[in-house]
């Protein structure tokens, strides 16, 4: 283990610690926690290393509101169906709401709506993200993408591993025909309690948070996550934009909630002390920028594949690489930006420059 490993263990673990974790977490299987009255936390297993998404079911007066899904396997929809037999007080499951169209979160959305004759909520931005998805479904990366990649610089046997495993991701699922929009600063009230629709964006487009603020509750989805950072990422869909950006001014929308607000992310334990988290991961990214400058001064003229290998040394999976090398783009988009950096476009490949000396000019 070299020093940095030492470094980065002992700086999670001391981030671990600063944060409240008020409840036990429920088994995988169909098991809740009550985190506020008429609040239950459940977990559905993923068949990869993010082992499990969390989902929260709402009690209403004449039913349950869900909020996201899992994948689309068959343990979700066994965990669905156990859910709505034992854990209910007998109430139906009435509406969905998905925080955001990644399929961890809509995945057994349609499957949940046909079974159960529920409407599904969504903000517009992640409803029409997830009906082009699916569009694009055969292949899931065509190769008129590959181009992208290629100015990144990424190796094409690279690439080719990324496209074929992607080809062959088993869990994606049909897509929801219609649904009821939420937009930002919307009220939904279930239940005789008011939850605040929060749009922020960068891990997705339009991503949605629910925001109860008498009882200070705050349903994060992927936005705020007590264990990872969420991934920031840009894409060949649109190459000039700068997610990373707007996260972290989400992320400054979110520490103006009470300092108190109970946390409940779609992945790792429900979670208090919302300010330090926040804090947390705007130090983590100031980190990776320090890295990026670092390799800027070190080696100008570096590709964005240079820089994924930077921030992310271990070896990484070809679909982990997808979201690695998205993450070293949002970076560099925001350092440009800033005006910190330059791209330089070669016959082949981009380059990144420091703003000033030798090669810099966008």
């Amino acid at each position: 283990m070299t020093v940095s490993d030492v470094q980065r263990t002992h700086r999670k673990r001391r981030e671990r610690e600063a944060l409240e974790y008020p409840f036990v977490t429920p088994a995988a299987l169909g098991e809740v926690e009550t985190v506020a009255e008429g609040v239950l936390w459940a977990r559905v297993p993923m068949p990869m290393s993010l082992d499990h998404i969390n989902v929260y079911l709402l009690r209403d007066h004449d039913g349950w509101w869900l909020v996201d899904t899992g994948l689309n396997t068959a343990r979700g929809r066994e965990v669905w169906e156990r859910l709505a037999a034992e854990r209910l007080e007998g109430l139906p499951f009435k509406a969905l709401i998905c925080t955001h169209f990644h399929h961890d979160h809509i995945g057994l959305a349609h499957w949940l709506m046909e079974r159960f004759g529920l409407p599904l909520y969504m903000s517009h931005g992640e409803y029409f993200s997830m009906r082009a998805l699916a569009s694009a479904q055969a292949p899931p990366l065509p190769e008129d993408q590959r181009h992208f990649y290629e100015r990144a610089g990424m190796p094409a046997d690279d690439i080719d591993a990324m496209f074929a495993a992607f080809r062959h991701f088993a869990h994606s699922p049909p897509h929801p025909e219609a649904f009821h929009r939420l937009r930002d600063d919307d009220r939904l009230s279930i239940g005789g309690r008011d939850w605040r629709v929060i749009i922020g964006e960068g891990h997705s487009p339009e991503h949605v948070c629910l925001y109860a603020p008498e009882d200070r509750l705050l349903i994060a989805g992927d936005q705020l996550l007590p264990e990872i950072s969420s991934n920031v990422m840009v894409s060949n869909i649109e190459p000039e934009a700068d997610p990373l950006g707007g996260w972290l001014a989400s992320l400054d929308r979110l520490a103006t909630l009470a300092p108190d607000t109970l946390v409940l992310p779609s992945h790792g334990p429900v979670f208090r002390q919302l300010p330090e988290r926040v804090r947390q991961l705007q130090e983590h990214h100031e980190r990776q920028f320090v890295l990026i400058r670092e390799l800027a001064e070190r080696s100008p003229g570096f590709t964005a594949f240079d820089a994924m290998c930077r921030l992310f040394p271990r070896a990484l999976p070809p679909t982990e690489k997808l979201l690695a090398l998205g993450e070293a783009l949002a970076h560099l988009a925001l350092l440009r930006r800033r005006g910190e950096l330059v791209r330089r476009p070669g016959r082949d490949v981009d380059g990144f420059y420091p703003a000033t000396g030798p090669g810099s000019g966008d």
